[in-house]
């Protein structure tokens, strides 16, 4: 049984969680998401109860959403017929369908990032835009760190490290890549994101999403709007990959 199965497939208590979150919390994502062309087709995986979906489909767009968890798609039809229970794999999609797609902290859950991501990219039509946005599990500067892995100068130490070295292993063995797994924090009451098993990161976000025909357009830290001046500063240079938040906004090009 995958993590997703195991997890999130019957959560109540997740759903209600969900139900909960500020629009801030997913207004940028959303907002990014959005496709060029009016009308567009696009897909949040990962859709939860459905505030992304209403959210594009309020700005005019033909939004769509796919969930593993039973409680929250129950929700999210109350918002969309559009959205639908899925097994966490294959997308029940055909190739190039929407003119955008994307998942907003659902790949550092998934049993297959790899996968997923590969999957994710196969379902934009060409010239469309894919975005991912995730924890940046290799957070080397900053504070206010929630999970374990981000937390202290010894394990912002490793981080450091451990990204160079992917990095290395990017360029020189770009077959042997894959993302570091982690062991599951589970707790009572259930706490999202502790229980997070691969530990997401931007480079190698666009490193796979590459791999799979795109081209990558931006990575950055900051998940949520932020005033200008402090966007721009936090993700002008490399720094953004030691920070916050993985985000990566990719178009499939071939």
């Amino acid at each position: 049984m995958s993590h997703q199965d195991t997890y999130y497939r019957d959560n109540e208590a997740y759903a209600k969680f969900l139900a909960g979150w500020d629009a801030g919390f997913y207004a940028k994502y959303a907002d990014t998401l959005r496709p060029e062309r009016a009308g567009g087709r696009v897909l949040d995986v990962g859709c939860g109860v459905g505030q992304v979906v209403k959210r594009l489909k309020e700005a005019g767009c033909d939004a769509w959403g796919v969930d593993v968890s039973a409680p929250n798609i129950e929700r999210a039809r109350e918002i969309s017929s559009q959205c639908q229970l899925y097994d966490g794999r294959t997308l029940p999609f055909p190739d190039g369908h929407f003119a955008s797609a994307g998942a907003l902290n659902v790949l550092e859950h998934v049993d297959e990032p790899e996968a997923f991501l590969a999957e994710l990219a196969r379902v934009v039509e060409v010239g469309g835009r894919v975005v991912v946005s995730s924890p940046n599990f290799f957070r080397a500067l900053g504070f206010r760190d929630y999970h374990p892995k981000m937390r202290g100068l010894g394990n912002k130490w490793r981080n450091w490290r451990r990204l160079r070295a992917k990095r290395r292993q990017m360029r020189v063995e770009p077959e042997q890549v894959r993302f570091d797994r982690m062991t599951p924090i589970v707790k009572e009451p259930f706490t999202p994101d502790d229980d997070a098993i691969v530990a997401t990161n931007a480079p190698e976000i666009a490193f796979f999403l590459e791999r799979n025909g795109c081209q990558v357009l931006s990575t950055a830290c900051t998940d949520r709007y932020v005033a200008k001046p402090l966007e721009w500063a936090l993700n002008l240079g490399p720094w953004r990959h030691l920070m916050f938040n993985a985000v990566v906004v990719a178009r499939r090009i071939q």
